[in-house]
């Protein structure tokens, strides 16, 4: 079974992630394929470069995100553009690792975590759908916390996303990342259990 891993920012999709490998899952991250897409010499940087100029690369030709963020973040169109280029190879590789992994059948539960699984209309890689929830002034705080902004901007960023309550509408399964470790630990515990019992031998 592919278990497709997301929610919003903030919300602990990669410490759930996480928690479910220590148990005996594999991940495929889709941040890493993402970055693996727009390597220097691929096709996708090359067009991200015509579109949004070489000031979005780094002194070393790798691509600078926090440059490019800073374009698109604010910018619904340009963000738009930015997908239309990267969605497709993230997706041919997603695919690929995916495809891989389950051909191997090593793995009891193969999680793909992917922060916008809905957003780039990813949900036909995965049988099923973990959203990672958090209450909405916890969420903030700890978005605070990690990247070190201010309360206005945390609130554009969770703003400019997909509603969370969106997510949790299409959903499967949810785990409530609102409380201590231990409880969510306790969460991601049994969704495991439940997920490999139904798994095919």
């Amino acid at each position: 079974m592919v278990l497709g891993v997301t929610g919003g920012i903030a919300t602990g999709k990669s410490s759930v992630t996480e928690m479910l490998v220590k148990l005996g899952a594999v991940s495929v991250s889709a941040d890493d394929i993402a970055r693996e897409a727009v390597a220097p010499g691929t096709a996708v940087l090359q067009q991200l470069c015509a579109y949004f100029g070489e000031s979005i690369l780094n002194a070393d030709g790798t691509l600078n995100r926090d440059a490019l963020a800073g374009i698109v973040f604010f910018d619904p169109a340009a963000r738009a553009m930015l997908n239309r280029i990267t969605h497709p190879a993230i997706g041919r590789l997603a695919e690929q690792k995916l495809s891989h992994l389950q051909a191997a059948a090593d793995y009891p539960l193969i999680v793909y975590e992917a922060p916008l699984l809905f957003e780039a209309g990813a949900e036909s890689r995965v049988d099923q759908v973990l959203v990672v929830t958090v209450e909405p002034e916890i969420q903030l705080q700890r978005l605070i916390a990690r990247d070190g902004i201010d309360h206005a901007e945390a609130t554009a960023r969770v703003a400019a996303q997909m509603p969370l309550t969106e997510k949790i509408r299409r959903a499967d399964y949810l785990i409530n990342n609102s409380g201590s470790l231990v409880e969510t630990e306790a969460q991601v515990r049994r969704l495991y259990r439940e997920l490999t019992r139904r798994a095919p031998e």
